[in-house]
């Protein structure tokens, strides 16, 4: 049996989901685009063109609920698949977008350059329990103008999982749709063997912004999911309660979803989200903080009551080192994460309110991922009826270790983690050199960066892939792309 966690009844989504609809039709939703607005228009609701503002209705809703699919999957660079976007199951992804990286000595924070980015997309080749990769930091190399891209870029050239992504720009659209072009070689292929799935974050309180709702509609064209991470801050710009932050949560994602449908009915979404419960005190948004946790698992549960696929920013610490703190809030949101069977969590690697990247708490957390893995599989029998002649078996033997029972289950009973988690008695420790874990982990990143295989990718779709990117650098006055190991 799977184990499940809830944080809402049925009725209490219904009244969310009903108050949601109700502020849609009645305070309406900003748009400061004026071509979703004309369809919008179109399609039966109110709208301010001058004012920028929509008002949508149930009928709208209704369709784009009806529209979107409620599963898809990903596959990587290859056309094989890699994650499953369905039910319960879950799927880890690295944080994203980081601005800062944390150093190999593991306590000073630096902006990162491209050279960390291809050691981040070699790392995740490694990381067996993330099965995605994220545009987890932007390099400042490069020219600001071609940072969305960049990263993508290098995450298809040095790593085969699909990537988890999105733009800051509208124009950027199009060099990232082109390079994922390369890799599928048509637009039929791109939509039936999705690559990516794109971030579009809608403005608290309810309001999208040109690029936003542009990058849905162009998504939507393209058939490239795309996950809408609205982020409401509760005690600030939501209401305190979780319930009220829910209400605006809910609001903010179906007014993104009708975007999307009304461009393309059936354009594969996911229900996602980062909100954050706003610390007055310090004027911080908590990633770590367990109303946080709380919203996130609980808006999962309207999205799949509304039948949709669900993402997250969970999992993830507010921590600016890798210390007890750090291991603390991700374990803790990544457990409750994987009970509620959000499809989708984006968090591991992740410090300092989503600002920091590091590769040692990625591997970290990729020992984390796994260990929830093993709990959402249960507890089943396993050959233990009748139990009497195992038992005959230990009383003889005085041991089990080598008992074809042991041997038969062992893999399946017993997640072993890698040599960053440390179950050595005191004693070898010490022999071993008595690592803390960050040096375990460091270590770690420099035996899989070191083993790493180069990705399988044609010479053609690189050469592809490089042709691209050097032509979007020199539109933006790069004469050349940084050299990278």
């Amino acid at each position: 049996m799977r184990p499940t966690l809830r944080f809402l009844t049925d009725e209490l989504i219904n009244k969310i989901v009903d108050e949601a609809r109700s502020l849609l039709a009645s305070l309406g939703v900003e748009i400061h685009n004026d071509s979703v607005l004309s369809m919008l228009a179109d399609h039966g609701a109110r709208v301010d063109m001058e004012g920028h503002h929509a008002w949508l209705t149930d009928d709208i809703i209704d369709r784009a609920l009806k529209t979107a699919p409620a599963s898809f999957k990903l596959y990587d660079t290859l056309g094989n698949e890699a994650v499953n976007l369905a039910g319960y199951e879950s799927n880890f992804t690295p944080g994203s977008t980081a601005i800062n990286i944390l150093d190999q000595d593991g306590k000073l924070s630096r902006r990162p350059v491209a050279d960390d980015y291809v050691r981040y997309a070699k790392l995740m080749t490694g990381m067996h329990h993330i099965a995605s990769q994220s545009t987890a930091m932007m390099p400042t190399d490069v020219h600001e103008k071609i940072s969305d891209s960049y990263r993508l870029y290098l995450s298809l050239m040095f790593c085969e999982k699909p990537v988890i992504t999105g733009t800051f720009t509208i124009e950027a659209f199009e060099i990232m749709k082109d390079l994922q072009l390369a890799v599928r070689g048509t637009a039929g292929e791109l939509a039936a063997k999705p690559l990516t799935v794109f971030s579009a974050c809608p403005t608290s309180p309810l309001k999208w912004s040109d690029v936003t709702s542009q990058n849905l509609v162009d998504c939507a064209n393209w058939s490239i999911p795309v996950e809408y991470i609205s982020m409401p801050l509760s005690g600030f710009m939501a209401p305190v309660t979780l319930v009220g932050s829910l209400i605006q949560h809910t609001a903010e994602t179906l007014s993104g979803l009708a975007i999307s449908q009304l461009t393309k009915p059936g354009a594969p979404v996911l229900y996602g989200g980062s909100p954050a419960v706003f610390d007055l005190r310090y004027e911080t948004t908590p990633m770590g903080d367990v109303g946080t946790m709380m919203q996130d698992c609980a808006y999962n549960e309207i999205g799949k009551y509304l039948n949709l696929p669900t993402q997250a920013y969970i999992g993830l610490s507010d921590a600016k080192l890798l210390d007890a703190q750090a291991g603390l809030e991700t374990s803790m949101g990544a457990t409750l994460a994987v009970l509620a069977g959000i499809n989708n969590i984006s968090g591991p690697g992740m410090l300092d309110f989503e600002s920091c990247f590091s590769l040692e708490k990625l591997v970290v957390d990729n020992e984390i991922c796994g260990m929830t893995f093993r709990m959402a599989k249960g507890i089943e029998p396993r050959d233990d009826f009748p139990s009497q002649p195992l038992f005959e078996e230990l009383i003889a033997e005085q041991h089990l270790l080598i008992a074809d029972h042991t041997l038969r289950h062992l893999k399946d009973e017993v997640f072993f983690p890698g040599p960053s988690i440390d179950r050595a008695n005191r004693s070898r420790w010490k022999e071993e050199g008595g690592r803390t874990l960050f040096k375990r982990a460091n270590s770690e990143v420099d035996r899989i960066i070191a083993e790493y295989t180069p990705a399988r990718l044609s010479d053609d779709v690189t050469a592809e892939l490089t042709r691209l990117m050097e032509t979007e650098a020199r539109r933006h006055g790069m004469d050349k792309l940084p050299e990278v190991n």
